[in-house]
């Protein structure tokens, strides 16, 4: 009786630490995490420590200037597209929306460097407010709103540039070619643009209500809802910012380029949305970073770099070595997924 008695009344671990120990993830969890998080970064420093032994000429400063100004522009793009997926939204027309301002940017220079950059951030801005009101308001599919908003910005490009016949240039000398074209240590003002606006991002994605309201819709908008989340403005905010992000980066490469060209931006929406998932933000929402994001961007720049280093290959095989980076990327993904939910 004395053994019973003293054997049911010894110390027991209380319920909640009992809780919490079982919550706490497990180190494979946290290092399937870690890498599902970091892995493009480490994959990228490998192939640029690779490229700098085999290409004597890809660890010159002057390359590296190159190919982050290149990078700069998709990057700005890129941003907008993470925090759209990131809700578990799609769009499709960034890279009609890119061509379109630079386009305006080109046409509004005459005017001065504010005209310039207010009136494709306008006009890019309301294309994606309607994404946004469609998809969040009338229920649409993100996919089929922002595919007929591609359709439409090329249109209003072509009517513009009477069929791509003109090509509004830039003033020569003027204060917006200077943005554009104008560098700070050897690095195009762009770069500073871009590391500026992902600081920002990375702020409202890990240190503001906004922020964590994106990954709660991605998660589950009803449960969001249930929560009482301002869902329907959220998704209406995250596309009006695609749809800026995107004519700012048009409207910088027209001042970098000194004119409105009409053909470019085409594809540009897959390579956007390639650098985000390769940098470990989820299709289907919910969970993302815009350091992977620019992290996933240099790794498609250097990659370029790389087939215009060795010459003999050209620009095509960009598209077969991102896309098998894409395929491996969400092969990975699903397999680090199911070990993060793994006990």
């Amino acid at each position: 009786m004395k053994s019973l008695v003293k054997a049911t009344s010894a110390p027991t671990v209380p319920r909640q630490a009992a809780l919490a120990y079982t919550a706490r993830p497990t180190g494979r969890q946290r290092a399937a995490e870690l890498l599902q998080r970091q892995g493009v970064l480490a994959v990228l420093l490998l192939v640029v420590l690779v490229s700098s032994f085999v290409f004597p000429s890809f660890a010159s400063l002057d390359n590296a200037r190159g190919v982050t100004v290149q990078a700069s522009f998709l990057s700005i793009v890129a941003l907008g597209m993470t925090l759209v997926i990131i809700t578990g939204g799609i769009d499709l027309s960034v890279g009609s929306v890119f061509a379109l301002g630079g386009v305006l940017a080109a046409w509004a220079s005459q005017w001065g460097v504010l005209p310039a950059l207010l009136v494709p951030l306008a006009v890019c801005g309301a294309i994606g407010a309607v994404n946004g009101l469609l998809v969040a308001r009338a229920g649409m599919a993100p996919f089929i709103v922002t595919l007929a908003s591609l359709l439409g910005a090329r249109g209003l490009l072509l009517a513009l540039t009477h069929q791509g016949a003109t090509t509004y240039l830039v003033p020569h000398g003027s204060a917006f070619a200077e943005l554009g074209g104008g560098s700070l240590g050897g690095f195009g003002y762009p770069v500073f643009i871009a590391l500026a606006l992902f600081a920002a991002g990375g702020l409202v994605l890990q240190r503001t209500s906004f922020g964590q309201t994106l990954f709660a819709v991605g998660g589950s908008s009803d449960a969001a809802t249930l929560m009482g989340l301002p869902v329907a403005r959220t998704k209406v905010l995250v596309y009006v910012l695609s749809g800026l992000l995107a004519g700012l980066a048009g409207a910088l490469n027209a001042a970098r380029l000194s004119s409105g060209v009409t053909i470019i931006g085409v594809g540009m929406e897959l390579d956007a949305i390639a650098a985000v998932v390769i940098g470990g933000t989820l299709l289907v929402g919910g969970a993302g970073s815009v350091s992977g994001t620019l992290w996933g961007v240099l790794l498609l720049a250097v990659i370029q770099n790389l087939i215009n280093q060795i010459g003999s290959l050209n620009s095509s095989y960009q598209s077969v070595v991102s896309g098998g980076f894409l395929i491996l990327v969400v092969v990975a993904q699903r397999y680090l997924s199911a070990a993060r939910r793994s006990t």
